[in-house]
């Protein structure tokens, strides 16, 4: 079985972003930083969007995994951020962070260990780079 999923942009009036909407209604606004061609900052470039689909694919993922396990695990953080080097630029790897808290320490390394193993972004993105996973702790300010 095969899912589509899409976003369509269109201009934001009297700026250089693009809004994008999905078929559920949801929007995202994509822009260059103010000042780069035509760019208003408005909005995320192609890379926070891309850290963006990791790190929201990883929290909902916990949070799926969590409720499949009925583990009482509370999602408090998740950060992730790409590197980009080369030319032309590109994004060589990723790196995805997250913060876990309930009563049971293995119930949360559990929930974090399938996560990481089911993402469905990671794991469609990691032919095409490095992608590293970890788990923070609370002392963690990462």
């Amino acid at each position: 079985m095969s899912r589509h999923v899409g976003v369509t942009f269109s201009p934001v009036s009297g700026t250089g972003a693009g809004l994008g909407h999905t078929e559920t209604g949801h929007a995202v606004i994509a822009d260059r930083p103010q000042g780069k061609v035509g760019g208003t900052g408005l909005g995320l470039n192609g890379a926070e969007l891309l850290a963006s689909a990791l790190g929201g694919c990883f929290w909902n993922d916990l949070h799926y995994v969590a409720a499949e396990r009925s583990a009482a695990v509370r999602v408090v953080t998740v950060k992730a951020e790409v590197e980009l080097a080369g030319t032309p630029m590109r994004i060589v790897r990723a790196r995805i962070a997250a913060r876990l808290d309930g009563p049971d320490a293995a119930a949360c390394q559990d929930v974090f260990d399938r996560a990481r193993e089911t993402s469905t972004v990671a794991n469609s993105l990691t032919g095409a780079l490095a992608i590293s996973f970890e788990r923070l702790t609370s002392g963690d300010t990462k």
